[in-house]
């Protein structure tokens, strides 16, 4: 296709950019919305070969990846993994743990949270709300008020309520009763002996179905990728989770190969916004968020690719958590994304996910990665001692390119931040916002299709839902040279990032540009190709994952609809604790006006 060859950008050096030489460019998405007989008539062209060629072709040069990335000049060479130097950021408020032993880093954490008082759900005495923490649990096991067998019991009569057809949420995609009741009887029993291996023991903790976790098969979101690769051990992050003595509770339904941002799975069920069931939950880790604000466990794990754990946190708000590349092992995970997906943490609360953290992070001893991680930080969670002087970066453009009650509620948020604590936010330029959402577009579909390449033969394509189908079509059309570029666009991005860090101490911005939108029913067996809404939820995610950085979103308020919405904050390479540090003082000026969602349930009343 020589003769339809494109323009291409012609990039500067990054040492000649000027601030002044930037133009913000949003999220330019040419395609329609299909779902029903409209998407499998789109699969039938795209998967003819001629036809589907022209189609991909005039699919990259509308949306702009010709121009920004497959033609364009670029001098820097490719970064091709996010790995970071082990340098210690300067940090307000923290201590290193002394052990690579989970159990006793939970012990260590316990050190740095605030002490609290046990709250309650909203009643009539009691008004504000908020979800069951890993620290009720574990008083009332220790008190004697509960038990994890008690617990169990009523998580499975809330998992049968929830897949009622009146209710339909589709939370999970494995749940083994007998398996979690057993669980349950042994940590009822340590508890007995006043012998529990940690504050985790006998906690409910979800894993997305991305993640190995015996005796469960990993799916991916499929109903084919368990057949090709057994899962027999527990990935590392779930087996020191285990160790820790948490009830793993079963496998969180997903997007398909985590190949879409809606959360939508025709083969498992639309798993559905506990705020308002006519909802998305965002993906692709669905399930996880969904069990998460639905009050079914205070933590879930998810992995996170393209804001897969952030951006389903924001719209069923609750904490979404990703650490930095290579702080948390991978050993375990399906490799659908080498360079760009991370294990991230869902929580009702900031401290749950620091308390999670605490408990997955840290190195395996079978990695070998290219740069140690430091030693992990955990930051000291005192309300009376809040950090000072923190310096946010804010690309005005960029944050302003949202809903307008997302922009409202995230200005109030900033507001209260300089209000109380005096952290003033600066404005900063980044360029190339788009140039890098298109170039991670290319590298995670790249690295999906490479991943899959050897089963490609082994299984028949009308097992794939269809909006899986016409993902891995487009995916497979990227070529060797978009890929490099692509990278070459990162090296880019790490210096523009490096250049901010250098200046303030995180990046602000609202977590999605839209709050959950309307599942429709064409949807429910096909899937939907819904780029524009797509591109919305994703417009602040892509650096998280395309640099390695760590990233946090928190809930901060609701749109006019009652949906949540999250404020995200962008953190240095390896200052996790920072992070946490501020998505607490978020937490603490937002928490009184959290909102019970429609559905909902609470294990420590009879469900």
């Amino acid at each position: 296709m020589g003769f339809l060859r494109s323009e291409g950008v012609v990039y500067k050096p990054v040492d000649e950019l000027d601030d002044n030489d930037e133009v913000y460019i949003s999220p330019i998405v040419t395609a329609p919305r299909l779902a029903g007989f409209l998407v499998k008539l789109f699969v039938w062209f795209l998967e003819c070969r001629i036809i589907g060629t022209i189609i991909v072709y005039f699919l990259k040069k509308d949306n702009l990846i010709h121009k920004l990335v497959s033609y364009a000049e670029l001098e820097e060479s490719p970064v091709y993994v996010p790995l970071h130097p082990s340098e210690d950021p300067p940090e307000q408020e923290v201590r290193c743990t002394k052990s690579n032993n989970p159990c006793e880093r939970v012990h260590e954490v316990l050190e740095c949270l605030p002490s609290t008082s046990s709250g309650s759900i909203s009643s009539e005495t009691n008004p504000w709300f908020r979800r069951r923490t890993i620290m009720d649990y574990s008083e009332a096991y220790k008190s004697g008020v509960m038990t994890p067998s008690m617990v169990a019991e009523r998580f499975i009569r809330a998992v049968e309520l929830s897949s009622n057809p009146k209710c339909n949420m589709a939370f999970f995609i494995s749940c083994d009763a007998k398996n979690i009741l057993e669980q349950a009887a042994e940590s009822t029993l340590r508890h007995a002996r006043g012998e529990p291996l940690s504050v985790l023991d006998g906690v409910p903790i979800a894993i997305k179905d991305e993640i190995d976790c015996v005796p469960y098969p990993t799916t991916g979101g499929t109903k084919w990728l368990h057949r090709f690769r057994t899962c027999k051990n527990d990935a590392c992050c779930v087996e020191r989770l285990r160790s820790c003595g948490a009830l793993l509770i079963g496998k969180t339904n997903m997007h398909e190969l985590g190949a879409g941002t809606s959360g939508i799975n025709p083969h498992y069920g639309v798993t559905r916004n506990p705020y308002d069931t006519s909802r998305i939950t965002g993906g692709s880790s669905s399930g996880s968020a969904a069990v998460v604000s639905a009050g079914l466990c205070p933590v879930a794990l998810g992995v996170d690719g393209g804001g897969s754990v952030r951006m389903p946190a924001a719209l069923c708000g609750v904490v979404g958590f990703k650490p930095t590349f290579g702080r948390v092992p991978h050993t375990g995970v399906l490799p659908l994304n080498w360079t760009v997906g991370m294990v991230g943490i869902l929580s009702g609360t900031v401290e749950d996910a620091l308390i999670t953290y605490a408990a997955i992070s840290g190195q395996h001893l079978l990695d070998r990665p290219t740069v140690l991680a430091p030693k992990v930080k955990l930051p000291l969670l005192n309300p009376k001692t809040s950090i000072g002087d923190i310096k946010l970066a804010k690309y005005g453009k960029w944050f302003d390119d949202c809903h307008a009650d997302i922009k409202l509620s995230c200005y109030r948020a900033l507001d209260k931040l300089r209000n109380c604590y005096g952290w003033e936010t600066m404005e900063v330029t980044i360029p190339e916002i788009e140039a890098m959402r298109l170039a991670h577009y290319i590298t995670i579909g790249s690295e999906c299709t490479a991943a899959l390449d050897h089963l490609r033969q082994k299984f028949d394509s009308a097992e794939l839902g269809w909006d899986a189908r016409v993902a891995l079509s487009i995916y497979s059309a990227f070529d060797g040279m978009e890929y490099i570029k692509a990278q070459k666009v990162r090296n880019r991005q790490m210096h523009f990032y490096n250049k901010i860090f250098s200046r303030a101490d995180v990046i602000v911005t609202p977590t999605t540009g839209v709050t959950a939108y309307q599942i429709k029913n064409d949807a429910l067996e096909t899937g939907e190709l819904d780029y524009i809404n797509g591109a919305a939820m994703v417009r602040y995610q892509i650096a998280g994952n395309f640099l390695g950085l760590p990233a946090v979103t928190v809930p901060i308020g609701y749109d006019e609809a009652g949906l949540p919405i999250g404020l995200q904050f962008i953190g240095k390479p390896w200052a996790e604790a920072t992070l946490i540090h501020i998505a607490s003082a978020v937490q603490a000026l937002c928490i009184l006006d959290y909102k019970k969602p429609a559905v909902f349930y609470d294990l420590f009343n009879s469900v």
